[in-house]
């Protein structure tokens, strides 16, 4: 295994198996449990890697079948990576295309060998195999890369879950083969769907594999909140308590507490750019959505107790305003604020971990009942 990666294990709550680490990588450290924001075609929308800093993110994502398709790997290579290319120094991770052979089921065919999507640009035809995930995520250089997967919909029966979770396992005999770069550590993902039974086989199988990191995935795909609490619960023990564990796509605040509580370290989600362009903004995690008439005279702070340059320096009233003028400024305010927002909450955990006070103080949203 790389020396470019280790995982240091700090603290633990007495009462569940949250955890506080720090996940070292070629580009710097990850203190966990941490939120990283997601940047699918190497930007987190509306603002930039500066204000990004700010927030207190540390790991930023990227996906490799956008950037396969724009600008291509070649580019971003030729540029000297993604951390040049994007301007951004800390840690970088980038999803293998997996998740686009659900979201794009309509455009795509699965077969063994890999998976076949028809541009959503051009029409052309796009092959997506282990090996040229791999090859892709190789030159487009970030620090964790992850396994070409198959991630069933849901619903979807036992016998199809059954074949994607077998299927996701030889692919990822063939990603390791296909791996080039001690710098990069490659991350296995567990999928399953929803069955128990499928999650634990596939946790214990990939448990087996030395890697410097596990991913749960499969999750947040139409399923009922308390079945990814169930899976996570499933899952996350069984994996090694000394590497760091990945719950993909995951970014609420009831959820992220959920699957911290079961031992994740690390999570990714769009909601706080995606929900900024639509005008919310989170708020010690309820929904506001600024467009609406009580704001517009609201001469206060979003939110006094956020440290972010939105709520330092803006007014409720100014940011409704900007929505209303359609100013671009309004969604890069809100995204500084919401990214703010969900780093600052995991980070708040993190403390409470160390200091044994986890659910003293996170427990009310573990609680039935409470929702974003």
């Amino acid at each position: 295994m790389s020396s470019n990666f280790s995982f240091q294990h700090q603290a633990r709550c007495s009462h569940t198996q949250a955890r506080a680490g720090i996940f070292s990588t070629p580009h710097g450290l990850v203190e966990t449990p941490r939120f990283m924001p997601v940047g699918t075609l190497a930007n987190v929308k509306t603002v930039t890697p500066q204000q990004l800093k700010a927030t207190g993110a540390q790991m930023v994502l990227a996906n490799t079948y956008h950037l396969h398709l724009q600008p291509g790997e070649e580019i971003v290579e030729q540029a000297g990576g993604l951390h040049r290319f994007m301007g951004w120094d800390g840690p970088i991770l980038t999803d293998s295309g997996g998740f686009q052979v659900f979201s794009l089921s309509e455009i795509r065919t699965i077969a063994e060998e890999g998976v076949t999507f028809r541009s959503p640009r051009d029409g052309q035809t796009i092959h997506f195999t282990p090996e040229r995930s791999i090859q892709i995520q190789n030159a487009l250089g970030a620090d964790v890369i992850m396994a070409f997967d198959e991630c069933p919909p849901y619903p979807a029966s036992w016998d199809a879950v059954k074949a994607a979770t077998d299927r996701t396992y030889r692919w990822l005999e063939r990603c390791f083969a296909a791996h080039q770069r001690d710098d990069q550590a490659l991350f296995p993902i567990v999928q399953g769907g929803v069955y128990p039974d499928l999650r634990h086989d596939a946790a214990k199988a990939l448990a087996q594999v030395e890697a410097h990191g596990y991913a749960i995935g499969g999750v947040s795909v139409g399923e009922p909140a308390e079945m990814i609490e169930m899976i996570v619960k499933t899952t996350a023990p069984l994996l090694p308590a000394n590497k760091p564990r990945y719950l993909m796509g995951v970014g609420t605040h009831r959820e992220m507490v959920q699957a911290i509580a079961a031992g994740v370290d690390l999570f990714d989600c769009v909601i706080p750019t995606r929900l900024a362009r639509h005008g919310n903004a989170l708020v010690k995690g309820v929904r506001w959505n600024l467009k609406n008439n009580r704001f517009r005279k609201d001469f206060t702070p979003l939110d006094e107790q956020c440290p972010c340059y939105t709520c330092q320096t803006f007014t409720r009233a100014y940011l409704s305003h900007l929505l209303h003028a359609h100013e671009v400024l309004g969604a890069t305010l809100i995204s500084i604020h919401n990214i703010t927002e969900l780093v600052h909450f995991t980070q708040r955990i993190r403390a409470a971990i160390l200091g044994d006070r986890f659910l003293e103080e996170f427990g009310h949203w573990l609680a039935e009942g409470s929702r974003e």
